[in-house]
């Protein structure tokens, strides 16, 4: 039988009097566990309470990520196993994690059955106070962890619609101008060909539109006043060649890139007869070919939005997968575009030797939102976002991301991670996306979420293994 001095040497027990130590000496036993031995397995039937009295253990939690293994503790007292048996038939049935010795180890072993029943004896209402605790809550972290979820998809929501209005109105913009445009030139056509222009110049002409609009991808780009010069330049010398409204005109072929030399051309394939609407015909084909190009840009950025968010949400794929964190992150960072202040400026540093891992990629999303949303709050508007991913060690996929906020105060660094902390204004914050943030990267990937922080420079860490991990020995 254990001597009731040990079990009065622990934190657990200290306050007992002696009945009651001799009452766990009766019905307990001392466990001796060598170094790699394990003392408990997750998923056996829990029917113990375990209690460190001296030596070195691990608690390790299985996850579909892989081991979660915290940090190894030598104090004695700190327990496992079955630590809800006072819960009774609603207790868990099994073992939630798995207890291993690091060193030469000894363990009172109380039975589980035991350790509920002076649980209620002893202190019954301590029971319900943790029963109502736990229950309290577990339905409040549910429903939080809801509200946060709905709220960064509100922001993320707010951001992409901001960011598909603008190509879309583009869009719309330039069809209407189309519109007008091409019934316009159908018209010019239309007179040219009454004017009696032969077949052959009006090929020349069309030949000639279609230059100027290869030609405007590939010219270099102008400053405002060189832009204002060549228009000035053009109208001048469309007004001597009898053009007229030569003003109007003159600022779409710049832009196309027509330039006087080429002026002389048409005249030589025109004649001077058809200059005048070859000309504005010229003109308004250049604008109509931009305004496709505009309507092209547009589109192809709306697919790229719906991309990205495709990408962010991660629609039709499966939950865990091996993914690239690059397009995660740059899923993420456009999903937020139209969030951050124009003060603040967003830089990636994305290490281009980091291989595909295995995750969630959905959930690792969301630490993503979480992580950034807090960044920005953090520099109220002006400052650097970063966003930078490094291999360390061929084995960890590290993922950071600064800001260059005032930083946390180290005396808070501690507990930034505990549900319900948080340092924002009341109503301002729930104090749970840290939270949600580290069950993620450390309960379902096996990884660890820190923080590095000193004044205008701060550093969410996210380490992730590059592998699938194994199962501890």
């Amino acid at each position: 039988m254990i001597d009731t001095d040990v079990l009065r040497g622990l934190f657990l027990f200290e306050r007992l009097d002696e009945d009651k130590l001799r009452w766990l000496a009766e019905h307990g036993t001392e466990e001796e566990y060598e170094a790699g031995e394990p003392i408990i397995k997750q998923g056996d039937p829990a029917d113990c309470f375990a209690v460190l009295i001296d030596g070195e253990v691990v608690m390790i939690t299985e996850t579909p990520a892989g081991p979660v293994t915290m940090t190894p503790t030598s104090q004695p007292g700190v327990y496992g196993g079955a630590v809800l048996a006072y819960l009774g038939d609603r207790a868990p049935a099994t073992y939630a994690h798995s207890l291993r010795a690091t060193k030469p180890t000894r363990m009172f072993m109380l039975p589980a059955r035991k350790y509920g029943m002076i649980m209620a004896e002893w202190f019954p209402m301590a029971v319900h106070l943790l029963d109502g605790a736990r229950l309290g809550g577990m339905a409040q972290r549910e429903l939080i962890d809801r509200r946060q979820r709905l709220t960064a998809l509100g922001t993320i929501t707010a951001g992409l619609t901001h960011e598909l209005n603008n190509p879309a109105a583009a869009a719309v913009r330039a069809v209407d101008d189309l519109r007008v445009k091409v019934r316009s030139s159908r018209r010019r056509l239309a007179a040219l060909a009454e004017e009696g222009i032969e077949p052959e110049r009006l090929r020349e002409l069309v030949d000639l539109q279609e230059a100027c609009a290869d030609s405007a991808s590939k010219a270099p780009p102008r400053s405002p006043l060189e832009t204002s010069d060549a228009e000035d330049e053009l109208s001048d010398a469309l007004e001597e060649a009898g053009v007229s409204d030569a003003w109007e005109i003159a600022p779409a072929l710049v832009a196309a890139g027509f330039e006087v030399g080429k002026l002389d051309a048409v005249r030589e394939a025109i004649g001077d007869r058809h200059l005048d609407a070859a000309m504005h015909w010229l003109s308004e084909a250049t604008e109509i070919s931009q305004m496709l190009n505009e309507v092209t840009d547009a589109t192809e950025r709306i697919s790229s939005l719906i991309a990205s968010a495709k990408q962010y949400s991660q629609m039709d794929r499966a939950p865990y997968q091996t993914v690239d964190v690059r397009e995660l992150l740059d899923s993420t960072l456009t999903m937020f575009r139209g969030k951050i202040p124009p003060g603040i400026t967003v830089a990636t540093d994305y290490d281009p030797g980091l291989p595909p891992i295995p995750a969630y990629a959905g959930e690792l999303n969301q630490v993503w939102t979480n992580l950034i949303h807090n960044a920005l709050d953090a520099m109220a508007g002006s400052g650097v976002l970063t966003v930078r991913t490094r291999l360390e060690h061929d084995t960890i996929a590290l993922i950071e991301i600064c800001d260059t906020g005032p930083g946390v105060p180290e005396a808070l660094r501690e507990r930034i991670f505990e549900p319900f902390f948080t340092t924002k204004s009341v109503g301002e914050g729930t104090g749970l996306g840290l939270d949600i943030s580290f069950r993620i990267v450390a309960g379902r990937h096996g990884g660890d979420l820190r923080v590095e922080s000193k004044p205008g420079d701060t550093r969410f860490q996210v380490r992730l293994p590059v592998t699938e991990a194994s199962s501890p020995a």
